[in-house]
């Protein structure tokens, strides 16, 4: 831990020296604002930004750009609007492209034992609304949200939780916020810097309004009087800062949405109380606009042929490179493959708190999960679909992770059907109908219902041919789309028994990399969704963990979170990656898939070589959208 803490340390400094190094005499303001400055209804420039604004220098290949332009792209259906503030990307702190953690939002943070956070907020610094951020903001979170029975039921965040222990929580001044325990805490900083991360600020200046503690009840009408039974709900209605589907919420990212829901075509405009700038003192972003229009999935790589997007990689798959370069020309735009960093790019979750009592049986037994796996052709999988090109095996790590071994990709993960058939046998499933399909023991065939999201024609390709090599071993599939709401709520309440989605997402892991989820810590781990939930809520709702592999896992994270010692959490890491791949508890296909992104002509500062994932990365996040500008 303690060079990962030297590591972070030196990591933090330079973006602090940068804020403090002397900016060029006063810049002409953002073209967008003008008129508004000179109407007087907004400030210039040099009164919106903070004191020390954080100065953020162009990587090698990118150059200093200029203002102006609509950056357009695609989302598959209006909650993507959260992709704003994804790929956007301002956070307390927030990961490089060589993913080290540097402060951003904040202006510094001193880590003392790894357990004490001291976290220095910039002078000056202001929401979208210009309204000031402080300390404020950060206590109406702690005492006015996360400890309000009425708001958060299940209390502060269980990633907050260590060994038992929520945080102390301090408010120095307007400009410091320390969050301590009594032991370290080595998930702190990276909760903060994830593509969905943990916000432990909000606007009070704006929420304060629809809150029971903070309105005058005197002042109420009887009707008001009335509503605020209901106030609670209207909170939490309002306070989205990570859906970022409320026009009227302030913000702090580079651009603030201001198109209500429902819409089909939602813009995000600058924010002019932004607090990143160029090396030369212009405020960022360079881009006016963006414009996210919602699409059918299966219509986006044609629009992005067409020319109908300025920057594109979601929706967008390896399958369709070929078809992407042939309109290279025509539509002016070029295509990019990064690299991606899952631990399998197309992934399988047995629910193990499946509701159906026969189902659940079958799911637990180690023997099933490691049956279905020796019976995928990942081979054929990947020369049909991927050209060959994606990496076969275990929803695992990456060659890039120190970690990597071939047995952790392939333990389990070769096509081997009389091995698969002899477990399938020795389980006592012997019995089959007139079609060759197994029989459960209530006498019905052995067809697994796997639901998936119902956005990609990829995810019904690859499981038509585990079909095929399933019927081998007489188990049949059938595959059931729902929207993505239903599907993980059915997966929650345990009516799906599998499904579909992409594999761990630090597929690079080091270390210092949190391994929460590779045990039972969420309930978006669609194997144990209640086991994950009884973590979150403490308790308070889903299912204790009753599985011994599944404990071990649990009890391994635990005490990654209680050592400093770098080996020992190298050790823990290497143990619950073996555990993963001997169990089967999600099984991987295919992994490594590059990912197509389409670039127009006229933008730059877009990298030509990348790693397109969701945490750590924030997809296009880490590479600062910020910085990206048209040449016209």
């Amino acid at each position: 831990m303690v060079i990962g803490m030297r590591k972070l340390g030196m990591g933090m400094l330079l973006p602090v020296l940068l804020a403090l190094a002397p900016l060029h005499a006063a810049q002409a303001e953002v073209p967008f604002f003008e008129a508004a400055v000179k109407a007087g209804d907004l400030p210039p420039m040099d009164q919106r930004l903070p004191k020390n604004p954080l100065v953020v220098t162009p990587m090698e290949g990118q150059t200093l750009g200029k203002y102006g332009g609509e950056l357009r792209t695609l989302i598959g259906n209006p909650s993507d609007v959260k992709l704003m503030f994804v790929n956007g990307y301002a956070r307390l702190v927030g990961y490089t492209p060589d993913f080290e953690i540097r402060p951003d939002i904040l202006e510094s943070v001193t880590v003392e034992e790894g357990r004490i956070f001291t976290m220095k907020i910039r002078a000056g610094h202001k929401w979208s609304d210009g309204a000031p951020f402080t300390s404020e903001d950060f206590r109406y979170w702690w005492e006015d949200i996360a400890n309000n029975e009425k708001l958060s039921p299940a209390g502060p965040p269980a990633s907050l939780l260590i060994n038992g222990e929520m945080p102390v929580v301090e408010f120095p001044d307007p400009l410091t916020v320390v969050y301590s325990w009594s032991v370290p805490n080595p998930n702190f900083l990276s909760e903060l810097a994830g593509a969905a991360p943990l916000l432990i600020y909000r606007p009070a200046h704006y929420l304060k309004h629809h809150h029971e503690r903070h309105i005058d009840k005197k002042k109420l009408t009887p009707k008001q009087r009335i509503m605020m039974k209901s106030w609670a709900a209207n909170h939490n209605r309002l306070d989205n800062l990570y859906k970022f589907d409320n026009p009227e919420l302030p913000t702090l990212q580079p651009w603030r949405n201001v198109t209500p829901s429902p819409a089909t075509r939602f813009v995000g405009e600058r924010n002019p109380y932004f607090h990143r700038v160029d090396p030369q003192g212009n405020q960022l972003p360079y881009i006016d606009k963006l414009i996210f229009t919602v699409s059918e999935g299966k219509l986006i790589p044609a629009k992005a042929a067409s020319g109908d997007v300025d920057l594109q990689a979601r929706g967008l798959r390896l399958q369709d490179a070929t078809f992407l370069k042939e309109n290279e020309e025509r539509s002016h735009y070029k295509v990019l493959l990064w690299e991606t960093a899952r631990g399998s790019h197309f992934t399988l979750f047995p629910n193990l708190n499946a509701e159906d009592p026969i189902w659940r049986k079958l799911m637990r037994d180690v023997r099933f999960r490691r049956a279905l796996s020796l019976a995928i052709d990942r081979e054929e999988v990947n020369d049909i679909l991927f050209f060959g090109l994606a990496v076969e095996g275990n929803n695992a790590v990456q060659k890039q992770s120190p970690f990597y071994t071939e047995e952790l990709r392939t333990k389990w993960a070769t096509f081997d059907l009389d091995k698969a058939n002899a477990l399938l046998d020795d389980m006592g499933l012997t019995a089959r109908d007139g079609d060759g399909v197994r029989l459960l023991p209530n006498g019905e065939p052995l067809t697994i219902v796997i639901e998936t999201a119902g956005e990609e024609t990829e995810q019904s390709d690859i499981l038509e041919l585990i079909n095929e090599s399933w019927e081998k071993i007489g188990v049949e599939l059938f595959t059931k789309p729902s929207q993505r709401a239903v599907f993980r709520n059915r997966i929650f309440s345990g009516e799906t028994v599998m499904s579909v989605w992409s594999g761990f997402e630090d597929g690079i892991p080091t270390a210092q990399s949190s391994p929460a989820t590779r045990a039972p810590t969420s309930q978006t781990s669609y194997q144990w969704p209640k086991w994950g939930q009884y973590f979150e809520t403490k308790g308070k709702s889903g299912e204790p963990i009753d599985l011994p592999e599944a404990q071990k896992l649990f009890d391994l994270y635990e005490r990654w979170l209680a050592t400093t010692d770098d080996d020992e959490k190298a050790k823990i890491w290497r143990e619950m990656l073996e555990i993963h791949a001997d169990q089967q508890f999600t099984i991987g296909v295919v992994g490594a898939i590059l990912q197509p992104v389409v670039v127009t002509n006229s933008l730059r500062n877009v990298p030509k070589e990348g790693v397109y994932n969701w945490d750590p990365g924030a997809q296009f996040g880490v590479y600062h959208p910020d910085l990206f500008w048209f040449d016209k």
